[in-house]
């Protein structure tokens, strides 16, 4: 960016976010906005603005990851600090919103929590959303300011092109029924084949895949979703699929959330590589499966897209033809 834009756009880091938001800054030459958050003796938490964002354009980048509410608390004390220091428009940067998989009553007196969230971050005063790849398309319909939904579909085909060579013939398999349109946008992009897992749930935590729509024998498996939480679907069709002759097993996800027993299961598994984005840090939680993981960067997406927000441009423009997935 210019120094007018340096001085115009003013970029702040949650807690959960840090790594991203100077790699933000970085990718648009500019520097990342003065601000700490501090910790009172009883929890609570309180931001701090340490330079100037009156009548300035203010991105805040939060990742609502574990521990969920304390990161999502900063996210709106964060908001209400810029919005009672003047900021002139506040955007919201969430590479990864939680409560997303809350998105709607699939049983009787349950909280639809995803509104929730959108009503809590429009209420501290966010004019503009950004987020990252969320679980459900329709939560962009819950706010009522506007939602730039961006898929980290260009990074993992930017990823997946620079080792094609090594893969030989791949094929894109859905580990469910209801991921078959991820699967077969990235089937379009990268030219594959498409497979399905048809999967049965006997639980919450527990997860039977039976059968497989398709020919995976002697292929490279592409196995792509939004996110891998206990990693139970993942591992399954993994198995599955080296028991029908698959040549190897690549997972990939946007949101390491990798809970309970995913890091045993994600060790153990028949997968070589798992493909991540830092939108949720890994870190030492992530050791035991560290000879396998890939982690590659939104912060050039989420970079590019803040500089057409701030320039008033089209952010549909930064999707590739064939990418526009479950935007």
């Amino acid at each position: 960016m210019s120094q007018a834009d340096a001085n115009d756009v003013k970029i702040f880091s949650g807690r959960a976010s840090r790594d991203v938001a100077e790699a933000v800054s970085r990718y648009l030459e500019i520097p990342l906005g003065q601000g700490h958050t501090e910790m009172f003796p009883d929890g609570e938490i309180i931001v701090k603005l340490e330079e100037d964002v009156r009548g300035r354009d203010c991105f805040v980048i939060q990742s609502t990851h574990h521990p969920v509410n304390a990161h999502l608390m900063e996210l709106l004390i964060y908001i209400d600090c810029l919005k009672r220091a003047s900021a002139e428009r506040i955007t919201a940067v969430i590479p990864y919103f939680g409560y997303a998989r809350q998105d709607r009553k699939d049983e009787g007196r349950t909280p639809i929590t995803a509104k929730l969230v959108a009503n809590l971050i429009t209420a501290a005063g966010a004019d503009r959303v950004l987020a990252l790849d969320l679980h459900a398309a329709q939560i962009q319909g819950f706010f009522d300011i506007p939602v730039d939904h961006m898929l980290a579909v260009p990074v993992f085909v930017e990823y997946i092109e620079s080792i094609r060579d090594t893969l030989g013939d791949i094929v894109l398999v859905s580990p469910d029924v209801g991921n078959v349109k991820t699967a077969n946008m990235y089937a379009n992009v990268l030219g594959g084949d498409l497979a399905i897992i048809d999967k049965r749930r006997k639980s919450g935590s527990e997860v039977v895949s039976t059968n497989i729509i398709g020919d995976v024998k002697n292929k490279t498996v592409l196995m792509f979703d939004d996110m891998i939480s206990t990693a139970g679907t993942i591992c399954e069709a993994a198995k599955l699929v080296k028991a029908n002759g698959a040549r190897d097993v690549i997972a990939a996800c946007t949101h390491p959330v990798l809970v309970g027993l995913a890091m045993e299961r994600l060790q153990d598994a028949p997968i070589s590589k798992i493909i991540v984005t830092d939108t949720i840090p890994g870190g030492q939680r992530c050791e035991k499966i560290a000879d396998k993981m890939v982690t590659l960067s939104v912060a050039p997406l989420l970079g590019a897209a803040i500089h057409r927000i701030h320039h008033h441009q089209s952010v549909s423009a930064l999707f590739r033809p064939g990418t526009a997935g479950k935007r």
